[in-house]
């Protein structure tokens, strides 16, 4: 059996797994969640890919997963098994996909709130060094941590998000 990974380790262990799979399915690994909800424990495999990912490339995705994750064991514990796509609130968490959307619109959730709120829509200027740059308005272009930030997403309502 191998050696047992806990907490971000078993992202980090079941990550380096679905890279090499996803690409070989012309798929992007777009992220790994281990989450405890009540009393159950979920891998949840966030893939991607251009023009959308469908029902069978989340089931070629569990296929291709199935062997590696038995044989490696990185897993303790039992779980459920998930492979979705992003959706259409897609979150940006890793460093790609702050580069991958920059000069996108975003709807970000601050942890304190900026000018008096904690929700804006930005638009995404750049990433660079683990800061995020993102534009409130013309010439109003600010820098902050990831760690400002409860959550960031895509804003791919096209103006139908209500503050």
């Amino acid at each position: 059996m191998a050696e047992k990974k806990k907490g971000g380790n078993v992202v980090n262990a079941v990550w380096e797994i679905a890279e090499p799979l996803a690409e070989e399915l012309g798929l992007i690994l777009w992220d790994v969640k281990f989450q405890k909800e009540g009393a159950n424990w979920y891998l949840r495999i966030i893939i991607d890919k251009e023009g959308g990912v469908g029902i069978d490339d989340c089931v070629a995705m569990n296929d291709a997963l199935d062997a590696p994750l038995d044989e490696k064991d990185p897993i303790e514990q039992s779980y459920n098994l998930q492979i979705s796509s992003p959706g259409i609130e897609r979150e940006l968490i890793r460093d790609f996909h702050f580069e991958t959307f920059k000069g996108s619109d975003v709807i970000v959730k601050f942890r304190s709130a900026v000018d008096g709120v904690k929700t804006h829509k930005c638009v995404l200027e750049g990433f660079s060094d683990g800061k995020i740059l993102l534009m409130f308005a013309e010439d109003d272009i600010r820098e902050f941590e990831k760690a400002d930030f409860s959550s960031i997403k895509l804003d791919d309502f096209d103006g139908k998000y209500d503050m």
